[in-house]
């Protein structure tokens, strides 16, 4: 990754507490979600250009130990003043430079990448560029595919996949847990064929005699992939799986950097990783895991994202390393109204376009941003 220094020094930084509203609640194993909750990062420097980051985790700490109250809490009170410190021995200080200082607060990944998120899009403004060109993109359209949480009715279940296949989605994903699997996909493939179909256990699964022997049946109806089956901290586990199935065991809440995803492929804990750059501390990492996984071997998962985050992954999916199709739906999947202009849009083929423009290539819908903050803070820098 080129271009990794600031071009201008930063004038502020403004952490935004924001809610949303779903269209439709999300189930998974974990709970369900009616609303998104993100942090919302906007940095201004000294001429005025604006970068704007994405800190999106979830509100309670079932798929991570993180929620957005634990990433306010540590942007606010430890990640800021290592900013500030940096930046006023060089204002002009390099992204890579404030991510290391960053290493000594261990874990907190996700609060940690929002920052580094906002970083990237402002040192694209600064040069004018598309932030595309950061993270290496070279894709002007991208397939996409979509995540379905777990319904309550298995006839709803399939209309809800058909209307996505309708509206051209290449690839579906449907959350599974135990109870709601093998009947579950026997019916899909029974209505829709050899559609390109993942599943997502989001660890609900272990490997006693009952269990073992349901993800052993899933084979019969190959999957693109299973992901993550079993418990985050299982890697000898998803070993011991993968050595029992043919279906290729996708790793999620299990990598947290690159080592962990090294570790993964090397000893076959799993065939594919999906990367959520969040999880991972921000875009940096999840290019040089992409890098080390290359193509067919990683893709780019979602945290039900707002516009901003969800702009930052299309850059990152448009990266030839990124073939499989992600979760990056169009905005219309989630919310009524996204923050961003133009809205991201599913084409009738299953594909997004990408921005062209500088940094986001998107405008930021200010006013919808003040309709939902719930608080806020600015800081001022000074030199």
């Amino acid at each position: 990754m080129k271009n990794t220094k600031l071009v201008n020094p930063i004038s502020s930084i403004e952490f935004i507490d924001f809610e949303i509203p779903l269209i439709h609640p999300f189930r998974t194993s974990f709970g369900v979600e009616n609303h998104k909750q993100a942090i919302i990062i906007k940095i201004t420097d000294s001429e005025g250009n604006l970068g704007w980051g994405e800190t999106s985790v979830s509100t309670a700490p079932g798929y991570c130990y993180e929620t957005t109250k634990t990433a306010w809490h540590i942007q606010q009170d430890f990640l800021l003043d290592e900013m500030t410190n940096l930046t006023a021995e060089d204002p002009q200080a390099n992204i890579l430079d404030i991510m290391d200082s960053f290493s000594k607060i261990r874990g907190h990944q996700f609060a940690k990448a929002g920052i580094e998120s906002a970083l990237w899009a402002l040192v694209s403004m600064q040069k004018n560029i598309s932030l595309g060109s950061l993270y290496g993109a070279t894709k002007h359209k991208i397939p996409t595919g979509v995540s379905i949480g777990i319904q309550t009715d298995l006839d709803y279940l399939i209309k809800r996949i058909g209307s996505f296949l309708d509206l051209g989605y290449h690839r579906i994903k449907i959350k599974i847990e135990p109870g709601w699997d093998k009947q579950v996909l026997s019916r899909v493939r029974s209505e829709y064929g050899d559609i390109l179909l993942m599943v997502d256990a989001n660890s609900a699964y272990t490997l006693k005699e009952s269990h073992l022997a349901v993800l052993k049946s899933l084979d019969r109806f190959e999957l693109m992939m299973i992901e993550q089956p079993l418990h985050h901290t299982d890697m000898l586990m998803h070993k011991k799986l993968q050595a029992e199935i043919e279906t290729p065991v996708c790793l999620d809440e299990s990598i947290h950097n690159l080592p962990d995803a090294q570790l993964s492929l090397e000893f076959d804990c799993c065939r594919i990783i999906n990367i959520k750059p969040g999880r991972v501390g921000g875009y940096y990492t999840a290019l040089e895991i992409g890098k080390m996984g290359g193509p067919g071997k990683v893709w780019c998962g979602g945290m039900l994202e707002i516009g901003i985050g969800r702009i930052h992954n299309l850059f990152l999916q448009s990266n030839d390393n990124f073939t499989i199709p992600g979760d990056t739906s169009g905005s219309s999947r989630y919310f009524q109204q996204d923050i961003i202009s133009p809205q991201i849009v599913v084409d009738d083929k299953g594909y997004v376009e990408i921005p062209t423009g500088p940094s986001l290539g998107v405008d930021i819908n200010q006013n919808l941003i003040n309709k939902f903050t719930r608080k806020s803070v600015k800081t001022d820098f000074k030199y």
